[in-house]
């Protein structure tokens, strides 16, 4: 009974003091860690302060409590491992660019650039008379004389081969021209077939006087046989390089590789619609003869030489 008694005193005490009112609840539960945010969380200032697991928004110590003249009590704020700590970080932060590398292994293919066509003019025509005039160079008049300059190796045949064509319907007689010429069709062929791997064709070469008056008959687009205008290839120098199945490439290709020529003065070319060719005169310029050199003896090794070695030194 007296242990009763002291124990209703002792609440009573409690319920009454003012200091207790405001922080103690008759239903606080006996677990000193909820004890303690049931504390924080209904007292007068408003603060809230949960446990160490929780975030601390405020300390009580540092906010003044204006419900009472007592101070609240000073809880110290728990320590925080910095592993816990959680650091929210904008999201420009986190998604960030950064400048592309571009690693180019394959290079850039080779363009053949547009290059206009090479149109004749009346003036190309007179200085190609002109030129061949100066050169020395006469008009065959008929198939006897043609016969005369094919034995004195003054006209050459076509240099036909796997990279060079000649126009299947040209008669044989008709398949030859100046040994420039010659010189400068070969040249062509060789570039030609190593950028394109094909052979182009050449339709048209050496022409006698006779032979262009019969065809002004049929065609009304053919120079004429006599004058300051007459066809080139009546001195074997011109021949017509065909431009049909020829790509837009292959035209490009041989506009370029002809104009450095042309402006160096070795040819002129008059680029055909009509007829689809490429008509070229070529000077003796472009391939001077060279002089005749003595013949040397032939010196004879007594070792013995392999197949290459006796190629290279030219023996047979």
């Amino acid at each position: 009974m007296r242990i009763a008694l002291t124990f209703a005193l002792a609440a009573g005490f409690l319920l009454t003091n003012p200091i207790f009112a405001s922080t103690v609840s008759p239903t606080a539960p006996a677990h000193p860690r909820r004890a303690h945010f049931r504390r924080t969380a209904t007292s007068g200032c408003g603060i809230v302060a949960g446990h160490a697991s929780h975030t601390l928004l405020a300390n009580p110590a540092s906010v003044p409590c204006h419900s009472s003249a007592v101070p609240a009590p000073s809880i110290p704020a728990p320590s925080i491992p910095a592993r816990a700590v959680l650091v929210r970080r904008p999201a420009a932060a986190v998604v960030a660019t950064q400048p592309a590398t571009i690693h180019a292994t394959i290079k850039p293919l080779a363009r053949v650039h547009f290059v206009p066509p090479l149109r004749g003019s009346l003036e190309s025509l007179v200085r190609q008379n002109q030129r061949d005039e100066a050169e020395g160079l006469g008009r065959i008049e008929d198939d006897a004389q043609l016969e005369q300059l094919e034995s004195s190796r003054e006209i050459v045949p076509l240099p036909a081969s796997s990279s060079l064509r000649v126009n299947p319907g040209l008669p044989a007689n008709r398949r030859y021209c100046r040994p420039w010429t010659a010189h400068f069709l070969s040249d062509l062929a060789r570039s030609h077939y190593a950028r394109f791997h094909r052979a182009f064709q050449v339709n048209s070469a050496v022409r006698t006087v006779a032979f262009q008056r019969a065809l002004l008959e049929v065609n009304g687009n053919a120079a004429p046989a006599d004058g300051d205008i007459a066809s080139p290839h009546l001195t074997g120098a011109a021949i017509d390089i065909g431009k049909k199945g020829m790509s837009f490439s292959e035209l490009s290709w041989m506009r370029a590789w002809l104009l450095p020529l042309q402006a160096a003065g070795k040819i002129d070319v008059e680029e055909e619609f009509y007829q689809s060719c490429f008509h070229i005169t070529v000077y003796s310029g472009y391939a001077p003869l060279a002089p005749a050199r003595p013949a040397q003896p032939r010196i004879i090794a007594r070792r013995r030489h392999t197949t290459t070695t006796l190629l290279a030194a030219g023996v047979h």
